[in-house]
């Protein structure tokens, strides 16, 4: 069984079960840490739309956030959940402004590249 993150009805993302269970659990922790709505709304018939305006906002400021900290657990924490959710950004036709912004940064390269790997193998 899967479930679908999608935008207007178009699909973003079809995971398992438990990675869109674990997947919007963390959005639901990171959204609390930044004090922010995440964007995601809730799962009905397996399926999740995306408010990517709201949710670009999100993963930006996760992003400063990142980028700003030097606590290696805490950035390690973050890391995963980044790089898929700046992919889902970039599906929805989005780029988070501090991307854009921070290109030179390498913590912000290196999540770029973190992204673009786990972009490949997120199912459609």
């Amino acid at each position: 069984m899967s479930q679908y993150f999608q935008v207007s009805g178009r699909v973003l993302w079809n995971p398992s079960m438990g990675v869109s269970h674990l997947f919007v659990r963390a959005a639901e922790s990171f959204a609390l840490h930044v004090d922010l709505p995440s964007g995601l709304g809730p799962m009905q018939a397996d399926e999740c739309e995306i408010n990517m305006e709201t949710f670009t906002l999100f993963i930006d400021a996760l992003i400063r956030e990142y980028a700003r900290s030097n606590h290696v657990i805490l950035r390690s924490l973050m890391e995963g959940f980044l790089a898929t959710g700046m992919a889902l950004v970039e599906r929805g036709g989005g780029e988070p402004p501090t991307v854009r912004s921070s290109s030179e940064d390498p913590s912000i390269k290196a999540l770029q590249e973190l992204s673009r790997r786990h972009e490949s193998a997120m199912a459609w």
